[in-house]
């Protein structure tokens, strides 16, 4: 259901772009706009501001269903709780031991460590 809504919600973003894009330059910003050319009748950036405007809504609905969707799944956990990820041994407790695989690793790992003294 997610993939489904997530593939329209992309057809609706590249489709609205497409609608913006194609709208008349009113000579905003960049002072470019006016001039004859294609679209550039009244009638038409009527359609265009209402097909930009559905396709707002569409991308907004879309947009609240991945949140309910992303959302549905997800369990509340307390911060404060004893559960979930296993705590590290406190500074200075032995450490647990290493389950015995038999490698040459694990038997190097359960020597006991030298420690050089200073002079």
């Amino acid at each position: 259901m997610q993939t489904v809504l997530i593939v329209i919600h992309l057809m609706v973003v590249s489709a609205m772009i497409g609608a913006v894009l194609l709208q008349r330059s009113e000579g905003g910003g960049l002072g470019i706009g006016g001039g004859g050319g294609f679209l550039t009748s009244r009638g038409t950036a009527n359609v265009l501001t209402r097909t930009t405007a559905g396709l707002a809504l569409v991308f907004f609905l879309t947009s609240l269903g991945l949140s309910i969707l992303a959302g549905i799944d997800r369990k509340p956990a307390s911060i404060l709780g004893g559960s979930g990820a296993p705590q590290a041994p406190a500074p200075g407790a032995p450490a647990p031991p290493a389950p015995s695989g038999g490698g040459v690793l694990d038997q190097l790992g359960n020597q006991p460590t030298q420690v050089p003294r200073s002079q």
